[in-house]
């Protein structure tokens, strides 16, 4: 279930269009709207996000831009 949810957001593809050997997208479909509604996604990162930390994996200072997210506005 998760690696056809991740298989998903790696690939962008519509979720119809999901390889049957992640089960019927319909099912992998409705787990990733339901944990994505009961913030289960968010829990997994902060979980994942301290072990790193505590560990020492992690260097705050850093910061990275995805330039896909970020608008740009025109300014007339």
């Amino acid at each position: 279930m998760i690696n056809g949810i991740l298989f998903r957001q790696r690939t962008g593809l519509p979720w119809r269009d999901l390889p049957t050997r992640f089960g019927k997208w319909e099912m992998v479909y409705d787990r990733h709207r339901r944990w994505s509604a009961d913030g289960t996604w968010e829990r997994v990162l902060r979980t994942v996000q301290a072990d790193a930390d505590v560990e020492g994996r992690i260097d705050w200072s850093v910061v990275s831009v995805d330039s896909t997210v970020c608008r740009a506005h025109w300014l007339l």
